[in-house]
């Protein structure tokens, strides 16, 4: 007998209107490849360890050690989250192993007041033979699908998880090398090719550059993009620049410095004289 497939889910979030056109369920997956300096989310990078360090610390008693692994206990919960504020791991307990079919009944349950779902994370791209399976199931229901992910895996690979998805969020840490992998600890190589593959397939949906000043090559990132895509995908492509924020971010960057609107109004400048005409900044 096969094994049941599965995936970490960190949250589903019934109605988002942030990701991805229209109203969406958005659902988080569990664990990244990458470990970016500036990441918002810093809970969803890891498994949880086991290590307890959040049993006692829960307000709720909400979590429970159980043949060394941590439970959790949605009804106790109090939703403070400090076991994710004190995690050593940047992990969290509060994920939930669930099946296609399972994240697909969540699905349904915003039926009819939803365009389509986005997944996320983490990074989705990590589990595709789920993403397969759940857009098959969202697909009878006439929901789009979109995937938010880093691109670091080539996407190309899966013919069959791309002939079902819409379209794909595509981040953008970084242009050059070296700098990527000092932001996130990763390798960017497989972005720009997905970049350039999405674009030729249709379904690169929009490209994000989070600007966190000293740390992210924005301007380098705006030129490269551009000279990649071409002009005619440039004017097509939705180009959002997010403006950094240290809320909820953990180590070195937890009180770095937002930018200034000036200067994300330097880099929509730039982004138009370039080609871009579809800039939206966060």
């Amino acid at each position: 007998m096969s094994e049941q497939l599965t995936a970490p889910i960190n949250r589903i979030l019934p109605y988002s209107v942030v990701d991805g056109p229209g109203n969406r369920v958005a659902i988080f997956f569990q664990r990244c490849n990458i470990h970016c300096a500036y990441c918002h989310n810093p809970e969803t990078q890891n498994l949880c360890q086991n290590c307890g360090t959040c049993v006692e610390e829960c307000p709720g008693k909400a979590l429970t050690m159980d043949n060394g692994r941590v439970r959790w206990a949605v009804g106790k919960c109090l939703e403070c989250d400090r076991c994710i504020r004190i995690c050593p791991n940047h992990a969290s307990p509060k994920v939930t192993e669930m099946t296609p079919e399972q994240v697909f009944e969540k699905v349904c349950e915003s039926l009819p007041f939803i365009r389509g779902i986005t997944v996320s994370g983490g990074e989705c791209s990590l589990y595709p033979d789920f993403l397969e399976k759940l857009f098959t199931l969202t697909r009878k229901k006439h929901l789009t699908a979109l995937m938010d992910c880093n691109g670091t895996i080539d996407l190309s690979w899966y013919s069959g998880l791309m002939a079902l998805c819409d379209g794909v969020m595509l981040d953008v840490k970084s242009w050059d090398p070296e700098a990527f992998f000092t932001l996130t600890g990763g390798d960017g190589k497989n972005v720009k090719k997905n970049r350039l593959w999405l674009s030729q397939q249709g379904k690169l949906e929009e490209v994000r550059i989070v600007y966190a000043p000293g740390c992210v090559d924005a301007e380098h990132c705006i030129l490269g993009i551009a000279e990649t895509l071409g002009p005619k995908q440039t004017e097509k492509v939705l180009l959002k620049l997010i403006r950094f924020r240290p809320f909820g971010v953990k180590g070195p960057l937890s009180d770095w410095p937002p930018p200034s609107m000036e200067a994300m109004a330097g880099l929509e400048a730039l982004a138009t004289r370039v080609g871009f005409r579809r800039i939206l900044i966060l």
